[in-house]
């Protein structure tokens, strides 16, 4: 009786917490799209008045050369730069710290990530902690607790699937607790991001894979949240067709550039789609990962994906048929279920032919009570899921993805 009462009131809160956020002012990013188009973002950021800036990306990506063009591109525009290059992946809560205190001891104006996930999220947190510089990361965890316009913020892109660079979300790491979570805000977005397939093209093949299977996970949770707007299933549909579609392209061969900007695009609808709908417990399950392990993001939801979606059972058949339908699968006279089931198995299979494992060794038994405890928490009753899940069930699909 009380977990039907708790059930009842997970939907209501989510009816209106979504229905209510569609009024709110949702921004979308100025988009540069193209080979090349790295060398005009200079030029946007010179429209908002800005001379000072601080990159942030990672020292791979430095020894790599890769935001060198970048750099010089700044120079000609006789806009200084500073460099942060500390972030971790999974970024840590002191990577903010450092990166914030560099931004304000150089007087810089506004923000410019460069990489994926991890920069952009830390270059989020970075600009809300210097707009509120007395609320600690930690508060800011959670939805709308920001609140305040950040400094102007530039994201560029180089793999294609997290999305942040058109999210609400940035998540961080505790280092002590290892607690991965999300702090959403709509102040997050970014003023203009920079979809360019050659900062993709090197991208090894493990991490394209990963990758992609990120972007296809976002497609997939956003498209069978409960109550998922017309446009945002269209966004949905397009990110998990274009995946399917080049996912194996780029993964064997990283140079196809058109195939690479193809999953930037997809990489970029899935995130505009899930930002607004909401996600699944996929993402709940692949972030206690994240935060305990270590593992990377895109390949925990890769792995995770096929489980949580077997585990939501026939609630979600008639949307995994139509993306079945969506991918080209020829499924002529097949039943809902089979539609369904044949999705997965597709799901299963691209995971296969990019070398993505179908389990985990490194859960640990004696963490997985914590590991549910926090799924739930960030699940329940935040995301607007096909089927509410219980500690039952996220142990189960834990026990799953243990090998």
């Amino acid at each position: 009786m009380i977990w039907m009462l708790k059930k009842a009131w997970y939907r209501i809160f989510q009816f209106f917490f979504y229905r209510g956020s569609r009024v709110l002012n949702w921004r979308e990013p100025e988009l540069l799209i193209g080979a090349g188009s790295i060398r005009n973002l200079p030029k946007v950021i010179k429209k908002y008045g800005l001379n000072n800036v601080l990159v942030i990306t990672d020292k791979v990506l430095m020894e790599l050369k890769l935001p060198q063009g970048l750099l010089d591109a700044l120079e000609e525009e006789g806009i200084k730069y500073t460099v942060y290059d500390g972030v971790e992946e999974n970024p840590k809560i002191d990577n903010i710290e450092e990166a914030k205190e560099l931004y304000l001891r150089k007087g810089c104006q506004g923000l410019i990530a460069f990489g994926g996930g991890s920069p952009m999220d830390t270059a989020k947190v970075v600009g809300a902690r210097v707009v509120k510089p007395k609320q600690s990361v930690e508060k800011m965890g959670g939805f709308l607790k920001v609140l305040r316009k950040l400094p102007p913020l530039f994201a560029v892109p180089t793999t294609a699937g997290t999305g942040s660079e058109t999210t609400i979300a940035a998540v961080v790491t505790d280092r002590q607790t290892k607690h991965k979570y999300a702090v959403s805000d709509l102040n997050l977005i970014p003023l203009g991001a920079v979809l360019d397939p050659e900062l993709t093209a090197g991208l090894p093949p493990p991490i394209t894979a990963a990758t992609a299977m990120d972007a296809m996970t976002h497609g997939v949770e956003s498209y069978i949240t409960w109550g998922a707007t017309k446009k945002c299933r269209e966004m949905a549909e397009d990110a998990v067709r274009l995946v399917a579609a080049n996912a194996e392209k780029v993964y064997r061969d990283g140079s196809d550039l058109d195939a690479r900007q193809n999953m930037l695009l997809a990489s970029y609808y899935a995130s505009y789609a899930f930002t607004r709908t909401g996600l699944t417990y996929v993402h709940c399950i692949a972030h206690t990962l994240g935060g305990l392990y270590n593992v990377p993001h895109g390949l925990a939801n890769a792995v995770i994906l096929p489980y949580v979606l077997e585990h939501n059972g026939a609630v979600i058949h008639p949307q995994l048929a139509h993306l079945a339908e969506v991918i080209g699968l020829d499924l002529a006279g097949k039943s809902e279920a089979a539609k369904a089931q044949a999705f997965i198995a597709e799901i299963k299979r691209l995971n296969r032919a990019m070398g993505i494992p179908e389990k985990f060794e490194v859960i640990r038994r004696e963490d997985i009570p914590q590991m549910v405890a926090w799924a739930l928490k960030e699940g329940n009753p935040w995301y607007p899921v096909p089927k509410v899940f219980d500690a039952k069930d996220i142990e189960a699909i834990i026990g799953r993805i243990m090998a």
